[in-house]
């Protein structure tokens, strides 16, 4: 079997980590008989500079026609944040119809933590990924006048809601059994409260969940005084969005953060990325951590049914990182991008 990959590696620090991560893919791959075949596209910053878009009008189709997309990051100082976000990554989103965004943290044995006591921590947050305060609707009246109005108008749909839920609802019954739904129906009237009545359907359907509602301030507090107390966590397009980035510091920070953006139950390529962006301060210094792009990786070859690849990219992960001359300078020591992605490789090759 082969596996058709497209590879965005984007800006900053995204073509580092991407190419740190990509062998490792096929050496997993090739383990079990498989082949890697791989696209790279020229999608970001660079293309947008060039071209006055960060792709082209038809990325969408370009995506379809592999199984699966490796992002690497989008971001540069030279060009204003949103025309590369709304015209890469939340394009792809909205485009593909990726409703959901998923994001695993674990704490990694040998993994230092700004935060005390997070030895266990293995959470996943569950994120609706196409509306929210991310929809796009909205403007700016009155530019210029001095009494400039910007205008932010967040969407929820009940169909968003429930497709989100569902797959949170039916991987928590693959876990510990406990979701934790994050909104903020006390002080927001109508979107909020919709979130709550919804997924209290959808958690009818499933019975064996046991299910919380939790307001996103009390989440904050609770996720680091007491991480462990959670599983799975729902949330809206901002809330995930805000939340994961909070959860990533348990697992030693951002470079240890990876996300999957899928449409669950249909045949649509998913699109993997790590959620550390385009770091610019240390781009080109070959200093960034590669991790969370190899566990993106990894949860794309469990998408697309090769859980014993996946399931070695964790392993030989996880054991590289018990040892601290492979931390990377943002986990406190002085490995260089790729000689994490190498002592990965050769781990995995060695297991």
């Amino acid at each position: 079997m082969t596996v058709r990959l497209a590879v965005i590696p984007g800006d900053g620090v995204g073509p580092e980590v991407v190419a740190a991560t990509v062998p490792v893919l096929r050496a997993a791959l090739e383990q079990q008989g498989e082949r890697l075949e791989t696209t790279e596209l020229d999608w970001g910053g660079e293309r947008f500079l060039r071209e006055g878009a960060a792709m082209p009008a038809d990325g969408a189709s370009t995506i379809r026609a592999h199984d699966a997309a490796l992002f690497g990051a989008v971001g540069r100082p030279d060009v204003p944040d949103h025309e590369l976000v709304w015209g890469l990554i939340i394009g792809l989103r909205q485009q593909l119809d990726l409703a959901v965004n998923i994001r695993p943290v674990r704490a990694f044995p040998g993994v230092p933590s700004k935060v005390r006591d997070v030895e266990g921590v293995d959470l996943v947050i569950v994120r609706e990924n196409t509306e929210g305060e991310y929809v796009g609707a909205g403007g700016l009246a009155h530019a210029g006048t001095g009494h400039d109005l910007g205008i932010e108008v967040a969407v929820h749909s009940r169909r968003a809601i429930e497709r989100a839920a569902e797959h949170a609802f039916s991987l928590a019954e693959q876990r510990t059994g406990r979701l934790a739904l994050v909104t903020k129906s006390n002080a927001m009237k109508h979107g909020y409260p919709l979130w709550d009545a919804v997924v209290r359907e959808v958690g009818q359907r499933h019975p064996d969940v046991e299910l919380e509602i939790v307001l996103v301030d009390a989440m904050a507090a609770r996720m680091v005084q007491s991480p462990r107390s959670l599983d799975v966590l729902l949330a809206g397009n901002l809330f995930g969005d805000i939340l994961s980035d909070l959860a990533a510091v348990l697992a030693g920070g951002m470079g240890m953060a990876p996300s999957a953006n899928i449409l669950p139950g249909s045949d649509v390529p998913g699109v993997y990325e790590p959620v550390h962006g385009s770091a610019p301060d240390i781009a080109g210094r070959g200093i960034a951590n590669p991790t969370a792009c190899i566990l993106s990786g990894a949860m794309l070859l469990d998408d697309l049914g090769h859980e014993a690849a996946a399931k070695a990219v964790r392993e030989a992960l996880a054991a590289t990182l018990t040892t601290p001359v492979n931390h990377t300078p943002d986990l406190g020591g002085s490995a260089s991008t790729s000689q994490l992605g190498a002592a990965v490789l050769h781990e995995m090759e060695t297991r």
